[in-house]
């Protein structure tokens, strides 16, 4: 019996998805709730798994198409019945995938093409997927690890991923005198995404930044031995101080200024090809080592791919950690329809002056880019305030 395979509903304002990458070939065996294909939104990329076990039989919607939630995109036929298969689909005549000839695996046509542009003998590759069959992960692994004289002088496979969103692309622009001077990366879905909103909320917003430096003794101090990161910490701090000023957990409307009564926190997450924001809901009722343990487990699933859709939504005030990387300043453009975003810079240990002596403090450069239209420099500057004066306290047993 054949199972078929439609684009989720991935969140109530979501009506479309692109097919990033099928993960089972055709032909191969998947089991029940095995991730089938890899799908983005506009709001996140996941894994979908297989709702039955069986053969993938039929493949409609082909890797880097867009198509609306609902649309019919492979089919799946139990293992009983899959034998003999054949569906017509758009008049091309789909068969169940035999073992090869030589009685060897059966390698997919993507892995094929893969193979024969870089001169691959697939037999030297292993394989890591369903049932040891070879994957193009598997070949692009392979192809990394050799010597380059061993690679055909064809041109890269055009999907390969580099940092920052793109795919390298076949497409080069020549001097005229040999080498190629230029080449052309075509943006991914979520780097087309990512660039299409950073731009409307620098439209859209009147972006102002004011910067703070907070002492991180006590919170160095209290972390040693607990196992957590500071963003607890600063979460903490921002809930906190959002009840003295509930106008920075706000948006923006054309009739006023709608004041959220939950707090919601996003986290933002760096991707290798972009970066999404994951949600802890209710922040400001959770002590320090459940939004610890929270802030960790959506990272995890976010760089997985295992976002459920309604975790990247409702956000009312977003936290980027960019000194995770060593960055000590930013200025964040503000996530949309939220009013602020705070950047929170790597703790290092700096000469401060504290009661006229200069003394070794581990300190952390903070930014706040907020949107003018709501508030005042100001009023940034108080609520920023009192975010340092809680992230300086002594007294965190509290908050744990």
């Amino acid at each position: 019996m054949a199972t078929d395979i439609i684009m989720p509903q991935l969140g109530e304002s979501i009506a479309e998805g692109t097919i990033i990458k099928w993960l089972i070939p055709l032909g191969g065996r998947v089991e029940k709730d095995q991730s089938l294909l890899e799908v983005e939104t506009d709001k996140v990329s996941l894994e979908i798994p297989s709702p039955a076990a069986g053969a993938l039989t039929e493949v409609l919607v082909q890797e880097g198409q867009t198509v609306p939630i609902g649309t019919l995109l492979a089919r799946v036929e139990g293992q009983e019945t899959a034998a003999g298969v054949v569906s017509r689909v758009g008049g091309v005549v789909v068969h169940p995938v035999a073992p090869s000839p030589e009685g060897g695996d059966y390698y997919s046509p993507a892995v094929r093409q893969l193979a024969k542009e870089h001169s691959v003998d697939l037999s030297l590759v292993s394989g890591t997927g369903t049932g040891g069959r070879v994957t193009r992960k598997d070949v692009l692994d392979f192809i990394a690890k050799v010597q380059p004289s061993a690679l055909s002088r064809q041109p890269p496979s055009p999907t390969l991923p580099l940092e920052g969103g793109l795919r390298r692309g076949s497409v080069e622009r020549g001097t005229g005198g040999g080498a190629a001077a230029e080449e052309i990366l075509p943006l991914t879905a979520m780097r087309k995404t990512i660039a299409e909103r950073m731009v409307k909320s620098r439209q859209t917003s009147a972006h102002v930044v004011t910067f703070f430096e907070a002492d991180f003794s006590g919170i160095a101090k209290f972390r040693e031995g607990r196992g957590l990161t500071y963003l607890p910490f600063v979460i903490n701090a921002v809930t906190r101080a959002m009840k003295d000023y509930p106008i920075l957990n706000s948006s923006w409307g054309e009739q006023g200024i709608i004041l959220k009564k939950d707090r919601h926190i996003g986290i933002a997450v760096a991707l290798e090809d972009g970066l999404l924001v994951p949600v802890v809901r209710h922040a400001d009722r959770k002590g320090l080592m459940q939004l610890a343990k929270e802030v960790a487990d959506l990272a995890e699933r976010t760089r997985t791919k295992r976002l459920n859709p309604e975790e990247v939504q409702g956000g009312t005030f977003t936290i980027t950690n960019h000194g995770g990387t060593g960055s000590l300043f930013s200025t964040p453009i503000i996530n949309q329809p939220q009013i602020a975003i705070m950047g929170v810079g790597a703790v290092q240990k700096r000469a401060v002056v504290i009661n006229d002596a200069i003394a070794i403090r581990p300190m952390c450069y903070l930014s706040l880019s907020f949107d003018h239209r709501v508030i005042d420099g100001a009023m940034a500057d108080q609520f920023m305030s009192k975010v340092k004066a809680h992230l300086e306290q002594s007294n965190w047993e509290a908050f744990l």
